[in-house]
């Protein structure tokens, strides 16, 4: 059976999100190449593989999908928030300050707003 029909790539779609979350960051790149190498546009597929470069500390490549996903929907929050945490993560914190306060200014969840410190000092 030939590995690149539909049917497969959500198989690995799925399981590349059953991989990140067992903490196999790069089982779940390897897989997800092969659904948005099928599927460029797929942003589900990119944000996952975002996710999963920022789990591996990849941080470069989680970049470029982040903000490749932020290109196609710049009202994701959650893509704002993790391209922040990708910022702060590579000591960036200026770039990370504007995507969190992005984040919390399109979804007031505590955890943007906590993240994005809207207060004198920040």
């Amino acid at each position: 059976m030939p590995k690149s029909n539909p049917e497969t790539h959500v198989i690995d779609f799925r399981a590349a999100e059953r991989l990140l979350a067992a903490k196999d960051p790069r089982g779940a790149v390897k897989l997800l190449d092969s659904v948005i190498a099928a599927h460029p546009e797929n942003t589900a597929a990119r944000l996952l593989r975002a996710r999963a470069f920022f789990a591996a500390a990849q941080l470069r490549p989680a970049e470029l999908e982040f903000e490749l996903v932020l290109e196609r929907e710049p009202d994701n929050a959650f893509a704002h928030f993790a391209l922040a945490r990708t910022f702060e993560r590579a000591g960036r914190p200026e770039q990370a300050r504007r995507h969190f306060r992005l984040a919390a200014a399109l979804d007031p969840k505590p955890e943007y707003l906590r993240a994005a410190r809207f207060d004198p000092e920040a």
